[in-house]
């Protein structure tokens, strides 16, 4: 515990005496015991613990016009521009159209990120889009009782409008569970405003704030703990459903 960054070895030894350490699931309140890093979960307080020094998570304030991919056979600007800053492979957790810009996860955790891509868990979302028009209370009503599409009935956990519209145009804040290809964009044309500007300000327990377009950082230690608790939950979740973790087609938003 104190290699992986939680506390001094004595606080390790007091949290373990105080039944706030589990491994699998399971209370230790055996001071001395090992594990396997490789194969155990290690939380305390129920937050998971990352054991293994090898992983790195960043997050990225995304610009528009950049491709969330890391090769793009077209030429356009890719994510290498941001991944070749850091000496570790990273890659990009799910994926940002070209014309939306915000929060996007890098990682080298694969596992991780197939999980947290992966539709069957349904990810929270956070946006706030810029649209053409006077936002009204019955369309923000639509979009929380759901907005037929194309390819299915897409539902906004949450919809509100942001201050008062002005110059033609209303700020939406969406939250949404959904993965699909552009999903934002065509919700608010279905329900007559279409969008101008598209932000993603949260991916699960992870808020953009005040990271300037174009930069990264790592994430904190209390982000990246609600980040692999909640993998792990989703992984005890969708244990023996028979669903193979694999990224979304198409890209968020």
């Amino acid at each position: 515990m104190a290699a992986a960054g939680v506390a001094s070895r004595r606080v390790s030894e007091q949290l373990i005496a105080q039944g706030r350490v589990t491994v699998n699931g399971v209370v230790v309140d055996e001071l001395g015991a090992r594990i396997e890093p490789s194969v155990d979960e290690l939380a305390v307080d129920g937050v998971a613990v990352q054991l293994d020094g090898t992983r790195r998570y960043v997050m990225l304030n995304k610009p528009t016009g950049v491709v969330s991919t890391l090769r793009d056979e077209n030429g356009r600007p890719d994510l290498r521009q941001f991944t070749d800053r850091f000496d570790d492979r990273l890659f990009n957790v799910g994926r940002l159209d070209a014309d939306t810009s915000g929060l996007l996860l890098l990682t080298n955790d694969g596992a991780l990120a197939n999980v947290l891509a992966h539709p069957r868990f349904g990810v929270e979302k956070t946006y706030i889009a810029t649209v053409k028009g006077g936002v009204t209370g019955q369309a923000l009503r639509r979009l929380r009782e759901g907005v037929e599409l194309e390819d299915g009935v897409a539902i906004a956990d949450k919809a509100r409008l942001l201050g008062e519209p002005s110059k033609g145009r209303s700020m939406v804040e969406l939250t949404l569970h959904s993965g699909r290809n552009r999903v934002v964009r065509r919700m608010m044309a279905e329900v007559g405003f279409p969008v101008i500007e598209l932000v993603r300000r949260q991916f699960g327990p992870l808020h953009l704030g005040t990271l300037p377009i174009g930069r990264t950082r790592p994430l904190t230690k209390d982000e990246l703990g609600a980040l692999l608790t909640l993998g792990r939950d989703a992984r005890a979740e969708g244990a023996g459903d028979g669903a193979e973790p694999t990224d979304a087609d198409g890209a968020d938003a």
